[in-house]
């Protein structure tokens, strides 16, 4: 059956698609090597609401997949089908971390059972009596540590930073974001933070908030915000934002004032930015081009390259990354951010800036990457990254700035980002 609507706004809404249904195709995109984002339009015939909670739900459950198993263990004979697990999974995480009626979570499971076909029908028999026990198992959960990093990136953080912060950035991931602000100027909804961006609790409807329409503020995790403030970027400078997508760094650039031009490789992402740009009533010149090979008219003033990288500091937002991940594309990443570091050097002034970042927790995308650039460029020094609100342990001995999920535990945490300013030799201006 043709799902279109006659007047082009998509999938109609199926009678009876619930959000735990649409929940259920969100964890089996994760289970089959997608992330939330490109798993969207498996609940894309959902409601709104519907649509919003499915991807809450899955999102709960994926911060605690392995807590889920580990208790389920017990009370399994074998390990269920895929189809099933996800539905005690599911269960599990609505009764002992959200605190759902068991009288309601538990028949819900069962009808998601029944409607998954003759096997499922058989297995509901089993489901209502595992959660039954689970429900009363508040205590055995509670006992349960946080899900564990992978090795590939839990190695890597506990030699940089020792086993305690390891297991704060686990309590993190599972603990999730709030919604983040980042005002064009003036005021924003939310509690205002050290740093300048104004915190809200995650399940705030954003459309809702004062300010939306007239785009007076965008969403923007309090750590990436940090980029440009590091920058510091003044009127009229000549900027690049060379890999600019989804917006959130452009729209700062430009409400400073600055010459913006955005660069993405991604046509589809940068027709994103244009929108995000239009409703905060802000300009940047748009360039759909791989940033390795484009260069202005003119050297620039400043650089801002928030470079392609394992988003490893992202796992409290996206915590399927780290299910579906395994490291292997780290070393490609790493070449490439060097070879867009001396490329963006190439392209800025003497006495230019450049701000290279990275949404990595990984010392390989951060400290080791820059200590190669400095080494690989004898004429650029680090400016220690200075902005409001930075807390003196946030600064690496190089000057740059370390920020991670464990940081400001009792507001919430922020992404895990590195930050690091570059004076390429000349005068400055």
């Amino acid at each position: 059956m043709d799902k279109t609507r006659k007047n082009g706004r998509g999938p109609r809404p199926e009678r009876g698609d619930t959000a735990r249904q649409g929940t259920m195709r969100l964890l089996a995109a994760v289970e089959a090597g997608a992330t939330l984002d490109e798993a969207a339009a498996a609940i894309e015939t959902l409601e709104p609401a519907a649509r919003a909670r499915a991807r809450r739900l899955a999102l709960e459950v994926l911060r605690r997949v392995e807590r889920c198993d580990a208790l389920l263990a017990p009370h399994l004979a074998r390990r269920p089908r895929p189809e099933i697990m996800r539905v005690l999974r599911l269960a599990t995480v609505e009764l002992l971390a959200l605190g759902e009626a068991p009288h309601g979570a538990v028949n819900a499971a069962v009808s998601l059972c029944r409607g998954l076909g003759g096997k499922g029908q058989a297995a509901a028999g089993m489901v209502n009596a595992v959660l039954r026990k689970v429900a009363a198992s508040a205590d055995a959960w509670a006992a349960l540590p946080p899900q564990r990093l992978p090795d590939w990136m839990r190695g890597p953080i506990v030699s940089q930073w020792g086993e305690d912060v390891a297991i704060a950035i686990e309590a993190a991931q599972e603990a999730g974001a709030p919604l983040d602000l980042t005002p064009r100027s003036g005021d924003a909804p939310g509690e205002t933070l050290s740093t300048g961006s104004h915190r809200l609790p995650s399940t705030t409807q954003i459309s809702a908030l004062a300010g939306y329409d007239g785009g007076d503020w965008w969403v923007q995790d309090a750590a990436a915000a940090m980029a440009v403030r590091v920058l510091n970027p003044r009127p009229g400078e000549r900027i690049a934002d060379l890999c600019a997508a989804p917006g959130g760094k452009t729209m700062q650039l430009a409400a400073a004032g600055a010459e913006v031009t955005a660069l993405d490789i991604s046509s589809s992402r940068l027709a994103r930015v244009a929108e995000n740009l239009e409703r905060c009533r802000l300009k940047a010149s748009l360039i759909a081009a791989d940033a390795l090979e484009w260069r202005p008219d003119a050297p620039l003033d400043a650089i801002l390259l928030d470079a392609p990288c394992s988003a490893t500091g992202t796992v409290r937002r996206h915590p399927e990354l780290p299910l579906i991940r395994d490291g292997s594309a780290l070393s490609g990443l790493v070449a490439l951010q060097a070879r867009l570091i001396d490329h963006a050097l190439s392209i800025l002034r003497p006495g230019g800036r450049l701000v290279f970042a990275t949404c990595s927790l990984l010392p390989a995308e951060g400290e080791e990457q820059l200590a190669a650039a400095l080494a690989r460029n004898p004429g650029v020094t680090v400016e220690p990254a200075a902005a409001p609100g930075i807390e003196p342990g946030w600064l690496t001995p190089q000057g740059a700035l370390r920020l991670r999920p464990d940081l400001w535990p009792d507001r919430g945490g922020m992404d895990g980002f590195f930050i690091a300013c570059l004076r390429k030799s000349g005068a400055k201006s």
